[in-house]
């Protein structure tokens, strides 16, 4: 029986600009990808049945629900395969708290079944699978830490490593669709490039981006929105401030802060307030997504 395991990396939202809103309701975003070395571990069986069977996951969703079994699905559908598989997902990735887990564990299995089920689709047309299961699927399909715009689709590739970064998440769920709902979020941010954030590019290779530019004029539209409607995200962003410059990622309701190195992040890791989750991960260019069984 074939099996593969994958890294499922978490994403962090470095800014987020809503820059306008479409005729079919979506927002336009800019937004800057950093994948991290932290993740969930997605683990594929082959089936000769052709059976898409979900064997654990995150106990809050149920598998019908589950991303992962969507895009097992779907990718199934698209090539008519008569191939199954089951799937097992080790979580570690907080369910709903703007850190990308299920997007991410979608994007695993498109990228894995691609591989033990011998369809040969390339990252294009996974990509393109992946939009119609959410907007940050394709970003976790390349695999690869990204300038973003449109929903979220549009990507380039950056090289964004070096910093280390504490996210925590607090105990509430932040609903996207409030925040994005909400009458006193900001949909008029003036679009920005990226050029102004770069200070390296040779080659065919991602240009490195500034991160002390990038933070200096930047923000996350969202995160005012997010602290007035749930305090416990004020509070965790109250709190980690202490410590660094913190910033919300995504929708919420996790936040995260900078740190040169992994010690000082892990200092910081061991003063957190006991309701608060918390890990120290390093932010990663490109992710290298086999792990060992």
């Amino acid at each position: 029986m074939a099996v593969l395991n994958l890294l499922a990396p978490a994403k962090l939202n470095l800014f987020l600009h809503v820059t306008g809103r479409r005729t079919d309701g979506y927002h336009e975003l800019q937004t800057l990808f950093q994948l991290l070395d932290y993740g969930d571990q997605v683990r594929l069986s082959l089936r000769a049945d052709g059976d898409v069977r979900r064997i654990s996951g995150a106990e809050c969703v149920a598998a019908e629900m589950d991303l992962a079994v969507k895009a097992a699905r779907l990718v199934k559908s698209y090539s008519g395969t008569r191939k199954g598989c089951e799937i097992s997902i080790v979580k570690r990735i907080p369910v709903g708290g703007g850190l990308g887990g299920g997007s991410s564990d979608a994007a695993a299995v498109l990228v894995g079944l691609n591989g033990i089920w011998g369809l040969k689709l390339n990252e294009d047309r996974l990509a393109e699978l992946g939009v119609e299961l959410g907007a940050d699927v394709p970003v976790f399909v390349r695999g690869r830490s990204a300038w973003a715009e449109g929903v979220g689709e549009r990507l380039r590739p950056v090289s964004a490593e070096g910093l280390w970064y504490l996210v925590a998440t607090p105990t509430c769920a932040v609903s996207t669709a409030q925040v994005f709902g909400s009458p006193a979020l900001t949909r008029n941010t003036p679009p920005l490039t990226i050029d102004r954030f770069i200070f390296a590019e040779s080659g065919g290779a991602a240009p490195a981006v500034s991160w002390d530019a990038l933070w200096a004029q930047t923000r996350n539209d969202c995160e005012p929105v997010a602290r007035a409607m749930y305090p416990q995200v004020d509070e965790a962003l109250s709190w980690l401030s202490n410590f660094a410059e913190a910033r919300m990622t995504g929708t919420g309701g996790s936040v995260f802060a900078p740190f040169p190195d992994r010690a000082e992040a892990e200092r910081v890791l061991a003063q957190r307030p006991d309701e608060l989750r918390a890990f120290v991960a390093r932010g990663l260019s490109r992710i290298n997504r086999t792990v060992d069984s």
